[in-house]
């Protein structure tokens, strides 16, 4: 799935409502970036700018990008330089001393364009630092919602929104443009979550755009009640069943 401005509209509000997670398990991934005093750091897909604030408040400087118009008003609020940019249309070129990002690639269906990119901005022996969706990720919830369109032909065809790479695949990618690899894992990690039901409705905006209203709530209610033999007990509650991909490369 091209990156789509249309598809891509999120509520700063909600997300930090219900999706708080999302920065909060960051914080590891911040520490692998090791952000430097002086140093130029671009933030790819910056949301709100939880994340540049902190690479920030370690003394670099941080350029935060992202599609969503809000999500980039947002972190503007919050005192972030950012701007609406798509990681598959970025100008730079060897600017900056390294590239950090959370939880965004896995929209990106055009990974080979977005390494690209990625590599064209590096300096010299410049990092990329990132962690997304690996192979495997949200795979009962996946499933769930590819089952209800099998059920419904009137949805149309099931498109998966995601991109879930493994670690050879996505190697591969990096090493294509000049990315040399210094570790790259798989990190399964369960994630306590308030309800599914806020999940489908921040996530799946993409999944139900061509659907009406009625439709739409139809369709996140059944996925709900499917869900409920896979990633919800009483005593846990709901838990997403989250598998990260976490990259370090060099530029070389």
């Amino acid at each position: 799935m091209k990156q789509n401005k249309e598809t891509n509209t999120w509520n700063p509000t909600r997300y930090q409502r219900h999706a708080h997670f999302v920065s909060d398990l960051a914080m590891p991934v911040v520490d692998l970036l090791d952000p430097r005093p002086g140093e130029h750091i671009l933030d790819l897909g910056c949301g709100e700018g939880t994340l540049g604030l902190e690479i920030a408040r370690r003394g670099a400087k941080v350029l935060g990008v992202d599609l969503s118009p809000e999500m980039v008003i947002k972190a503007q609020a919050n005192g972030l330089e950012a701007h609406v940019m798509s990681v598959t249309d970025m100008p730079f070129v060897e600017t900056f001393d390294a590239v950090f990002s959370n939880a965004m690639l896995h929209w990106v269906h055009e990974s080979d364009l977005a390494v690209h990119h990625i590599a064209r901005a590096l300096k010299q022996s410049g990092r990329f630092i990132a962690e997304f969706g690996g192979v495997g990720n949200v795979r009962y919830i996946v499933e769930a919602m590819r089952q209800e369109f099998a059920d419904h032909p009137e949805y149309g065809t099931w498109q998966d929104p995601w991109y879930f790479p493994t670690p050879r695949e996505y190697t591969a990618i990096l090493e294509a443009h000049g990315l040399s690899v210094e570790s790259i894992e798989l990190i399964p990690r369960p994630t306590p979550i308030d309800d599914i039901a806020h999940w489908l409705e921040i996530f799946t905006g993409g999944v139900t755009a061509h659907l009406s209203p009625e439709q739409t709530q139809a369709f996140r209610t059944r996925v709900r009640e499917r869900l409920k033999a896979t990633i919800y007990t009483e005593e846990e509650g709901w838990i997403a069943d989250y598998v990260r991909l976490r990259v370090k490369a060099i530029k070389i």
